[in-house]
């Protein structure tokens, strides 16, 4: 692993009451209390974020929101505001998850300005990126990454972008129980990272954390995070035990 500092992510999608989400959060900051070196953050749903937020208040987990929208107010009914997000205690926020483009209409513009609405109010985006089972197969995956690269990331310096994380998310492996193989998963983020070299800023690339995302579980955590350039994980299903997640978290 690099020098680069691990990030393990839970996405808990539309899952939990407020209730049962301070449950699990409060159970994951007890299991994790001795780690120390690695981030850990969850994105509960919008109704449990603030409760969650001070459940974790003194503990070393991350709140996360799963989606914002990128005007600061106004007449956008059933959207949340970046100010929103902060006001309930979150530090990250996710940025196109692939169920947001392929449900919902994400593009890789609206991500763009959501990045930027992000970091305007000082979260820490989670750009999410991926190909489709019949792009993999079309042999069309570096196309697609480097499309949704540059496109989510294009008019931005890097100083803006310090702390942006990528998570790479292969579509297929999302919720199937198929996972990229290490290797596979590896080779993507090389490219991704490579990519940033070129087109943004080599420093960058070098530094930028690049998770990855697709059925990670506890048994394959640990051969993922051997790879050079996987620096973590966003973690959906796997995520919602805290007994599981917290075991991802302490991967060796």
């Amino acid at each position: 692993m690099s020098e680069r500092r691990p990030l393990i992510a839970g996405n808990w999608k539309m899952y939990k009451t407020c209730e049962e989400a301070v449950e699990t959060a409060a159970k994951v900051a007890e299991l994790t209390a001795d780690v120390t070196e690695v981030d850990i953050m969850i994105a509960p749903p919008f109704t449990a974020l603030s409760p969650v937020s001070t459940a974790l208040a003194t503990s070393a987990v991350s709140v996360g929101a799963q989606n914002l929208y990128w005007e600061k107010e106004g007449a956008f009914t059933g959207e949340i505001a970046p100010a929103m997000l902060v006001s309930a205690g979150c530090r990250y926020v996710i940025v196109g998850h692939s169920e947001r483009r392929q449900y919902f209409g994400e593009t890789d513009d609206t991500v763009n300005r959501k990045i930027r609405a992000a970091l305007d109010s000082n979260l820490i985006p989670v750009m999410c990126i991926g190909e489709t089972k019949n792009e993999r197969d079309s042999n069309l995956t570096l196309s697609v990454l480097d499309k949704q690269v540059q496109k989510g990331l294009k008019g931005f310096s890097r100083d803006e972008l310090t702390k942006l994380v990528i998570a790479y998310e292969p579509v297929w492996a999302i919720g199937t129980g198929e996972t990229a193989t290490a290797e596979q998963a590896q080779a993507a983020h090389r490219f991704i990272r490579e990519t940033i070299g070129k087109t943004l800023d080599q420093k960058l690339s070098e530094t930028v954390r690049i998770l990855y995302g697709g059925s990670v579980k506890p048994n394959n955590i640990s051969g993922l995070m051997k790879m050079t350039d996987i620096d973590g994980a966003l973690i959906g299903g796997a995520s919602l035990d805290a007994k599981t997640f917290s075991s991802i978290v302490k991967f060796k």
